[in-house]
């Protein structure tokens, strides 16, 4: 069992919902976010005050999947969202040790579904 998670741009989201379902993955949690990372931000003026704004806005996806849709998950948020230009996102797989089903007390892969 692993979780995925992805910052991706926020126009991205429904590009990215949409090869999630073409590869049979249909549960996702979803989290506005702020971050910066080689954007590094932009300077904006308002009412004569110049402002750096450096934390952007982003999402955050939290997938998570049994190994064997890894992969397909992966390469789904990748083809949803890159665009190859510099802010298209990251992509982060972590080790799971344990997932309990709250409703069943289904545990381990099944609790994934």
């Amino acid at each position: 069992m692993k979780l995925v998670i992805a910052y991706i741009q926020p126009h991205m989201l429904n590009d990215v919902k949409e090869e999630l379902y073409k590869a049979q993955v249909y549960k996702v949690s979803v989290t506005n976010a702020l971050g910066c990372g080689q954007q590094k931000g932009y300077t904006e003026h308002f009412r004569g005050v110049e402002t750096e704004v450096n934390l952007l806005k982003k999402v955050r996806l939290e997938i998570a999947v049994n190994d064997n849709f890894l992969k397909p998950t992966v390469d789904a948020i990748i083809k949803g969202a890159r665009t190859g230009e510099i802010g298209d996102g990251k992509i982060f797989v972590l080790p799971v040790e344990e997932t309990i089903r709250i409703r069943t007390g289904e545990t381990g892969s099944q609790a994934i579904g």
